[in-house]
């Protein structure tokens, strides 16, 4: 049976539609719609009477797992919300009478809100308990035993002594605008930003109770829907449909910024195009650190480039079946790497004949065209972030994507990106795709199985005013990218020390400019040539898929090329695989 509730707050009356044998987390849902964004569900009371005492008022999310019919609710029955301040004031008249909120009160139960939009923070869930146990990535756990607090010394307007503290050397939280914008810090950190969401979901006043700060948006129709209609397109109800979503500018980013081990990694990477003219395609593996230069950052360090197989062009790629992609994931995870993200190049000769190459990416055309930006966004998706902050363990995504382009002087550069957790949620959902024009993206229609529901965009004007705008039929891609910096280490210190390193995989089509690949006669020679020296990741590769070692002296091999120690080289070569593989190549060449 279907009944309507009211809710009175300090900011009005709520109307709701209830179904008393749905549970009580759908009123919650709808209810959550209508107050203020960014209230804290921690701070949500719920009584039957205006000036409700302790008696009789009940958190609102000890509630969720009762159905509407135990709670005795009836059709025009008048409810007390409070999210800060007092209670709400009664209206002059009441219908229906009163519910027994205290007689269905528990001690602790988990709630979901709704789908937000990108402009507000959705709560994932509220429970007795504190994050779960997910096996994160060990900068996160590094991160995570930081308050981040940035420090300040005592300033000329500090009027205290050096054991004293005031507004001008206190410390600061690791979001701080102010620093940030000081700085010239784009984007907050991702930790920071966790930080910032467990101060606010998770007060220290309300120690028992826990809500996850971290949850992906979800754009997405629930096609289960089973709130009495029937599934859509016959039927849609304010549960399974998503809300209005309005697009802004992400204030944080996963990773603050890509730093290749040293220069040659890159280098080797864009001599394909400097030999041939085509453009490449490739997968960075490495690790992700510290990065101190913003507060409780991290960073991407590349070690290695792997080619996958592809069909290069002058003007785009087409990327092949991978074998190998598996074994090669491998080998990096005994090494303690994997990958964190792609690289692509779009080069073009300027004609100068002087080195330079054409600008096409700049904040007039675009930074990453819309194919590219769904690339990234399919990449991100696939390799989600690992996270013990999300009830389900995942959060966004590390993956980077790093375009090699045109500087504004003709240089050849690096930019990397990655795309918001709104643009991983419309491509979730399969509400966005590419259009003619590449800065633009393209907002689906719906059909039998997707529901698009109103999408705008939001930005700052040049008078400092927001500016909202209907993001259908299409809308600037710049709303779903999010900018790292790049940069080289000045004392390097890469993992790969070969130099020449070997011939990189899947090059074979580089063989009409007079260009090495791998086959056993240049295996033969760099062996010859290097001795001991092996420290190389597409070596390595190359050898263990000959599948002439065993596996226990392909173990040996990648334990060599990880710690470098001489007992496990002269191991290696006195083993018999070592010396088929030597006996193979005399003979090949």
């Amino acid at each position: 049976m279907s009944i309507i509730l009211r809710f009175r707050s300090k900011d009005g009356m709520f109307r709701i539609n209830a179904d008393t044998s749905s549970s009580f987390q759908s009123v919650v849902d709808q209810l959550l719609n209508k107050v203020p964004s960014g209230i804290d569900i921690n701070d949500v009371t719920i009584s039957d009477k205006p000036n409700g005492n302790n008696d009789s008022t009940t958190k609102l999310g000890s509630l969720v797992d009762k159905q509407v019919s135990e709670l005795n609710l009836k059709n025009g029955d008048l409810l007390y919300i409070n999210y800060g301040g007092a209670l709400a004031t009664p209206s002059a008249s009441t219908q229906g009478g009163s519910a027994p909120i205290n007689s269905v009160r528990s001690n602790s139960t988990t709630t979901t809100t709704p789908t937000s939009t990108s402009t507000s923070i959705p709560i994932s869930k509220v429970s007795a308990h504190g994050p779960i146990n997910v096996d994160q990535l060990p900068v996160d756990d590094e991160l995570d035993k930081l308050d981040g607090m940035i420090q300040r010394p005592i300033s000329s307007m500090c009027r205290h002594g050096s054991k004293g503290m005031c507004e001008y050397c206190s410390p600061l939280s690791p979001w701080d605008e102010s620093y940030r914008k000081e700085h010239s810090i784009k984007h907050i950190s991702y930790h920071a930003y966790l930080n910032q969401q467990m101060a606010k979901f998770n007060k220290k006043e309300l120690a028992s109770s826990y809500i996850a700060p971290l949850d992906n948006p979800n754009y997405a129709i629930d096609l289960s829907c089973n709130e009495g209609h029937q599934p859509y397109p016959r039927g849609i109800c304010s549960k399974c449909q998503p809300p209005p979503i309005t697009l802004q500018l992400q204030k944080f980013r996963m990773i603050d910024h890509l730093e290749y081990a040293n220069h040659s990694i890159l280098n080797d990477f864009i001599n394909v195009w400097r030999v041939s003219g085509v453009q490449r395609f490739g997968y960075l593996y490495g690790r992700y650190e510290k990065f101190d230069k913003v507060p409780m950052g991290i960073k991407a360090v590349v070690e290695a480039i792997v080619e996958p197989p592809q069909s290069d062009e002058l003007d785009g790629i087409t990327l092949l079946e991978w074998p190998d992609e598996q074994l090669v994931d491998e080998i990096a995870a005994k090494l303690g790497i994997y990958k964190v993200g792609v690289v692509f190049t779009d080069l073009t000769d300027s004609g100068q004949k002087d080195g330079t190459v054409l600008c096409k990416r700049h904040k007039d055309s675009y930074f990453l065209t819309n194919l590219e930006i769904l690339m990234a966004a399919k990449f991100q998706i696939a390799n989600p972030n690992r996270t013990k902050y999300s009830n389900t363990g995942q959060f966004s995504s590390k993956f980077v994507t790093c375009v090699i382009s045109g500087g504004l002087q003709g240089e050849i550069e690096p930019r990397s990106y990655q795309v918001s957790t709104s643009g991983e949620a419309l491509v979730k959902a399969d509400l966005i795709t590419g259009s003619t024009q590449p800065s633009q993206i393209y907002v689906n229609e719906s059909n039998d199985v997707r529901y698009v529901p109103d999408i705008s965009y939001s930005k700052i004007n040049e008078y400092g005013l927001e500016v909202k705008s209907n993001a259908k039929p299409t809308f600037p891609g710049e709303f779903l990218l999010v900018s790292l910096t790049d940069s080289f280490p000045l004392d390097p210190h890469p993992m790969f020390t070969t130099t020449p390193g070997y011939v990189i995989e899947n090059r074979d089509f580089l063989g009409d400019v007079n260009y090495d690949f791998q086959n056993l006669s240049t295996l033969d020679k760099f062996l010859k040539s290097h001795g001991s020296d092996l420290f190389d990741f597409h070596l390595l590769i190359y050898i263990i898929k000959l599948r002439i070692l065993s596996q226990d002296e392909c173990e040996l091999l990648i334990k060599y090329v990880k710690d470098r120690q001489e007992q496990d080289y002269l191991q290696l070569i006195g083993s018999g695989g070592w010396m088929s593989l030597l006996t193979i190549l005399e003979h090949s060449t």
